[in-house]
């Protein structure tokens, strides 16, 4: 019984021993592996035995593979400075430029300091295109400052004083307006009117801006009549002067005789003095109805309708075709459109603008 309990415990502790004298065979050698418990993190660059001097090491004892990082300091910071020594360099620096002028910054580019607007902006704003499309008009020698063709992008100007040009037509480079409207029948050429009838205002009462309608037309005349915030054009246009022409259609009953367009080019007795029409032709005859055009520079009031009853042929009716370069065409009646760059242009020209 005791060897056998003997047996057993000599077994046991030969297993015992056997294990530990296993150990120490392995650290005899090569090295053991560390057990878990055992591991150190020390895994940043330097790391000694004491413990991590950069790395995880620090914050990871006890298991943890992660942990805050240690803020890693390069090289020697500069100590703080303070405030009185700051306050002496500003009180030198101010000593030192006390005297001197203002340094006067770089520009971005040539012309910079100039006062004005680049005329490829301004010409963007007067509605010719883009920035780019308006460059390429300059490129292309289209574009004229005070009688003097622009050649270099970029170029400052004023556009309350400086006479711009594209194509030899003078450009309309302030805010204004210009429409052209196809008056109907039984419209009073008056932007109000105290009685309450139909009148020009009643088309245009949506602007901001306050128009005033170039010249007039009678309430049963027909066709085209200008509204504007320019009122120098405006003045211009209507000013016997500078002779601006209007063509209208009438229609009339006939027969007439041949000479009756001799008659009206030489010249029509009235009441306040003879009227001359600059051109007459017949457009269309239908048995005795004829439709003509008379074209004249005068502005006096119902004109056309009395020049044509004096010579014997009443007015039935009358329409505007065109007042200058701007001619009625296929716009309906009762429709008002703004007038292009190049319409407002020739009528510049017409009046010297």
């Amino acid at each position: 019984m005791r060897s056998s309990g003997s047996g057993k415990s000599g077994g046991r502790g030969n297993h015992r021993g056997a294990g530990n004298n296993r150990d120490q065979k392995q650290g005899q050698g090569r090295p053991r592996k560390p057990r878990p418990e055992e591991r150190r993190y020390d895994v940043g660059p330097g790391a000694t035995k004491d413990g991590p001097k950069s790395g995880r090491g620090g914050a990871a004892r006890g298991g943890a593979k992660g942990g805050p990082k240690q803020p890693q300091q390069r090289g020697r910071t500069a100590p703080a400075r303070p405030r009185e020594y700051e306050a002496q360099i500003e009180e030198r620096n101010r000593d030192r430029y006390a005297g001197k002028k203002d340094v006067k910054l770089p520009k971005t580019f040539p012309g910079a300091e100039q006062e004005g607007e680049r005329i490829q902006k301004v010409l963007a704003r007067a509605g010719f295109g883009s920035r780019r499309a308006c460059e390429e008009l300059i490129e292309e020698a289209r574009v004229e400052v005070n009688g003097e063709i622009v050649l270099e992008q970029g170029r400052r100007v004023d556009p309350e004083k400086d006479e711009i040009k594209v194509d030899g037509l003078t450009v309309a480079t302030q805010a204004y307006q210009f429409f052209a409207l196809n008056k109907p029948a039984g419209v009073v050429s008056t932007m109000e009117d105290p009685e309450g009838r139909q009148c020009l205002g009643d088309y245009v009462t949506n602007r901001e801006t306050r128009l005033f309608h170039v010249g007039r037309l009678d309430t049963e005349t027909e066709g085209v009549i200008l509204l504007t915030n320019h009122g120098e054009l405006a003045h211009r246009l209507t000013h016997p002067k500078y002779g601006v022409k209007k063509t209208y259609l009438a229609h009339i009953v006939g027969p007439i005789p041949r000479d009756l367009g001799k008659q009206l080019k030489d010249g029509i007795q009235l009441e306040d003095g003879y009227a001359r029409a600059d051109h007459f032709r017949v457009v269309q005859q239908t048995g005795k109805n004829y439709l003509v055009e008379v074209t004249l520079h005068e502005g006096r009031k119902h004109i056309v309708r009395r020049m044509l009853a004096e010579a014997g042929f009443p007015v039935d009716k009358l329409v505007r075709t065109a007042f200058g370069p701007i001619t009625l065409g296929d716009q309906k009646s009762g429709w008002l459109r703004r007038l292009s760059n190049t319409e407002v242009g020739m009528l510049m020209q017409e009046v010297d603008l």
